[in-house]
């Protein structure tokens, strides 16, 4: 078996270690990167809703203002954004580069995305609860947490899947500019030095991340479903 894995992927196994650290780095950044990004998600999903014309909390002025800026960083082509905001990641966290200096970019590229995913989940709650919650006395908060969050646990779990997934994508991106993981794995050992078959391994093991977060979001959304 050895034998066959050093005939068909020597590069893989001379730069083993290097793949286990970018498969590490890949996790690191998914994790925080991912956390944050669906708390300030969620948050200003959340204050879409309830400001929006007609609901609980109308107001047309702070809609407007986080939906522009929504907008505005959705727009904006992550390659792009990742090298605009360097000055900004430096000030944060002290380097432009490396798994560190990568983070802060994701973030700004994943939290508007998210920001959506939780809207369109909340907007598919049924107005009737909502009105039913307002006629029996209840305040925003417990409508925000045991209505608008509540019912729509698997619309939020699928847009939080979907997040993940498209956030493994902006990971393998943000190693163009030395961000670190499988991206950068693949580009520096893989497409510069010509070693096809560590693009090859890259690709199965950013499959293997996709494949592991949408199976544990399907099987989470089967039993949260009603």
């Amino acid at each position: 078996m050895l034998e066959l894995l050093n005939e068909w992927m020597p590069n893989v196994i001379k730069y083993q270690d290097r793949l286990w650290l970018s498969c590490e780095q890949t996790f690191v950044m998914l994790f925080f990167s991912g956390f944050i990004s669906l708390v300030f998600g969620l948050i200003f999903g959340v204050i879409l809703v309830v400001t929006r014309p007609g609901d609980i909390l109308e107001n047309k002025i702070v809609y407007n203002i986080i939906d522009k800026i929504i907008n505005v960083f959705r727009s904006i082509p992550f390659i792009i954004l990742i090298l605009m905001v360097i000055p900004l990641t430096r000030l944060l966290v002290g380097t432009g580069i490396g798994v560190v200096g990568a983070i802060p970019p994701l973030i700004l590229g994943t939290v508007p995305f998210f920001a959506r995913q939780i809207e369109s989940a909340l907007s598919e709650v049924d107005p009737g609860l909502r009105e039913a919650s307002i006629s029996m006395g209840a305040s925003p908060m417990e409508i925000i947490f045991r209505v608008y969050l509540k019912e729509s646990i698997p619309g939020i779990v699928r847009g939080t899947t979907i997040t993940f997934v498209s956030l493994v994508g902006l990971i393998a991106m943000a190693g163009a500019i030395g961000g670190g993981g499988l991206g950068d794995f693949a580009i520096s050992y893989g497409y510069q030095r010509n070693m096809m078959d560590i693009i090859y391994v890259s690709v199965f093991f950013v499959l293997l991340f996709v494949s592991v977060i949408q199976t544990v979001g399907n099987i989470i959304i089967r039993k949260t479903t009603h």
